[in-house]
C-alpha cells in the first residue's frame, strides 16, 4: 500500500473512531487519534496477521497495552475484516462485547489488556516463546508514554534485553500527555531512549504520523541483531482534528453534535 493510500486510510479510519464513540457517548478520543497512524502502518502493511491467519502459530502478534484507545484497534480490525463494522455500533452498549479495552471474545484480539503495564511483558512472554520454539513471527505492542511509570514495563525490559529478543518490537505512542496531565508533570519518564538503551534496547526515534517514517522504520527491524527494538514514535493527542490537538480535556471526551460535524467536514476537506 503506498504513502497516499495509507494516508487515506488514515484520514478515514479517524472519522470511523469518532463515529463510534459520538455513537457509544464514550470511548478514548485523543489516544486513538494519536496512535491510529501507528496501526494503520502495521496492519496494512507490516504485520503477518490477517482473518484467515489468525488461528496459526506462524502469524505475527500485536499486543495494544494502551488499552483504553480500543476505538483505533477496533475500526482497523473491522476494516481488514476481522468482524462486520456494523458490530462496532453496539460499543460500550449492554452485553456486547465491543467494551471500552480489549477483550479476546473479540476476533483479532490477541490479548486482554487495559491494565496499563500489562503489554509489554506479555510480548516478551510471547517473543521468548517464539525463540524456544524456534518459530519467525515477530512480536508487536504499542504503549502509552503515560504507562511507562509502571515498574512492570521496566521489569519485562530488562528479561527482554536478558533474552535477546530481537523478534520483539514495542512501540511508544508518544503524545505526551494522559489522563490528569502532561507526562511530564505526572511522572517524568524522560529520557525515555537512553533508559532503554541503558537496558539493552536498540531505540530509534520516529514522527508518528509520518507514514513512510513508520514504514521504514518497521522495515529495520530489527534494529539491531540480539536486541530488542524500541520506536519511540512523536505523536499529537487529538491528531487530525484542530480543536482536540494537544488538548487534554480530550483524553477520554466525546464530541457533542457540533463538534462531530465540525471534526468531520475538517477531515473530509484533508481527504
Amino acid at each position: 500500500m503506498t504513502e497516499n493510500e495509507l494516508a487515506q486510510k488514515s484520514n478515514q479510519y479517524r472519522q470511523r473512531i469518532l463515529k463510534y464513540i459520538v455513537g457509544a457517548n464514550a470511548g478514548h478520543t485523543g489516544g486513538s487519534l494519536s496512535c491510529i497512524d501507528i496501526l494503520n502502518v502495521l496492519y496494512n502493511y507490516t504485520l503477518n496477521v490477517s482473518p484467515q491467519n489468525f488461528s496459526s502459530p506462524d502469524r505475527d502478534r500485536y499486543i495494544q497495552s494502551k488499552g483504553h484507545c480500543v476505538e483505533a484497534l477496533f475500526v482497523v480490525l473491522a476494516d481488514k475484516g476481522f468482524f462486520p463494522e456494523e458490530d462496532l455500533n453496539t460499543l460500550c452498549k449492554y452485553q456486547s462485547h465491543y467494551i471500552g479495552h480489549p477483550t479476546k471474545k473479540v476476533k483479532g484480539v490477541e490479548q486482554n489488556t487495559g491494565a496499563l503495564g500489562h503489554g509489554l511483558p506479555i510480548s516478551v512472554g510471547n517473543a521468548l516463546a517464539a525463540k524456544m520454539d524456534e518459530k519467525d513471527f515477530r512480536v508487536f505492542t504499542l504503549m502509552g508514554d503515560g504507562e511507562l511509570p509502571e515498574g512492570s514495563n521496566w521489569e519485562a525490559a530488562l528479561t527482554a534485553a536478558h533474552y535477546k529478543l530481537d523478534n520483539l518490537c514495542a512501540i511508544i505512542d508518544k503524545n505526551s500527555l494522559q489522563i490528569t496531565g502532561s507526562t511530564a508533570d505526572v511522572c517524568n519518564t524522560d529520557p525515555i531512549d537512553e533508559k532503554f538503551e541503558s537496558f539493552g534496547w536498540a531505540v530509534k526515534h520516529v514522527d508518528g504520523h509520518d507514514l513512510k517514517a513508520l514504514k521504514e522504520a518497521f522495515d529495520s527491524l530489527p534494529f539491531e541483531a540480539g536486541k530488542p527494538s524500541l520506536v519511540i514514535a512523536h505523536t499529537v493527542k487529538g491528531k487530525g482534528v484542530s480543536f482536540m490537538e494537544n488538548q487534554i480535556s480530550w483524553h477520554h471526551g466525546v464530541p457533542s453534535k457540533e463538534q462531530y460535524a465540525d471534526a468531520l467536514k475538517e477531515l473530509s476537506e484533508a481527504l
